[in-house]
């Protein structure tokens, strides 16, 4: 109940700043949009280090079941607080964004990081403002401007150039480790525009709760099936690795879902997907910190990426 009021607190402070979501009030990104924007740049930044902290004891598996089944469990009172506010009928389209949003993404990233570094991940998830334009207007009927293409085409040529010259930065392991990263931003990008098309008017804390039941259950039967209690009772570095997942479940994906989905209604899903490309961003300056050198290359990267965020907004 505690847990409750805190989160309705929250969410009631970035609505009293904003109107509701609405299909006929949607307006040119504020500057609370962009806070949130790069907020979850960050929060998402830091979900790679965490996925590898907890492949360290746990199988691919095991990493995306115990990430996907905490967070379920956190969203479970709201669940049931607001049961009596979900719309059944747009059920098919919460699977839709349960599964293509947080489930298949989580198991396909936590199998890739087995042989792909974080830095590469976050770079390659730079992607998804990509295909969300492209699957938006294919079949969503999406119309987007000419600036909004070529804004997306300038941050994923930033990426690319940190892919390329980032002197830290290489793919290694197998190229079909890579292919799965980019079929997490296919599916990323499959969920922010039905968000955007069919759960405009739903609110996020609401189609968060829902869209995790459905697949944190299925997540959890995987999860208590496997070695995963065993693991726990006889290695203590066990406990360490949980300790990770479950902070990448509260923030990385609890907080950072409702985040994402209440910015998506507010603007629009190819401003929202641009998150994807700050991340890479963040890497960089956590890599600074951890006393690597900033290259021109890395300089250049950023500041391509940057003007691709700014000429993709409404």
């Amino acid at each position: 109940m505690l847990n409750n009021h805190l989160y309705t607190a929250f969410y009631s402070l970035y609505y009293s700043h904003t109107d509701m979501p609405t299909n006929k009030n949607i307006s040119k990104p504020t500057t609370l949009h962009w806070i949130t924007l790069w907020s979850l740049g960050l929060l998402w930044g830091c979900s790679f280090f965490l996925i590898k902290k907890g492949l360290v004891c746990y199988t691919p598996v095991q990493t995306a079941s115990i990430r996907i089944g905490v967070t379920s469990l956190a969203f479970l009172p709201f669940f049931i607080w607001h049961f009596k506010k979900i719309n059944w009928k747009n059920l098919k389209y919460y699977a839709i964004v349960g599964l293509a949003g947080s489930g298949i993404p989580a198991f396909l990233f936590a199998n890739a990081q087995t042989e792909v570094s974080s830095s590469v991940s976050s770079i390659l998830n730079s992607l998804t403002p990509l295909f969300t334009l492209i699957i938006g207007i294919v079949f969503f009927n999406n119309k987007e401007n000419v600036r909004k293409f070529f804004g997306v085409l300038l941050g994923l040529g930033g990426a690319a150039i940190l892919i390329l010259y980032g002197k830290e930065l290489n793919t290694g392991g197998h190229i079909s480790y890579s292919l799965l990263i980019i079929l997490a931003t296919i599916c990323y990008a499959t969920s922010v525009n039905t968000v955007k098309k069919f759960l405009q008017e739903e609110n996020p804390l609401v189609l968060s709760a829902v869209a995790f039941q459905i697949i944190g259950i299925p997540s959890l039967i995987v999860l208590f099936n496997t070695d995963f209690t065993g693991k726990l009772q006889l290695d203590h570095e066990a406990w360490v690795a949980l300790g990770y997942l479950v902070i990448l479940a509260f923030v990385g994906t609890f907080m950072a879902t409702v985040l994402f989905f209440g910015l998506v209604q507010k603007t629009d899903a190819l401003f929202g997907s641009m998150t994807t490309y700050i991340i890479p961003i963040m890497a960089i300056f956590l890599g600074l910190l951890d006393g690597e050198v900033l290259e021109i290359s890395h300089g250049m990267g950023m500041a391509a990426i940057l003007g691709g965020v700014y000429l993709s907004r409404k």
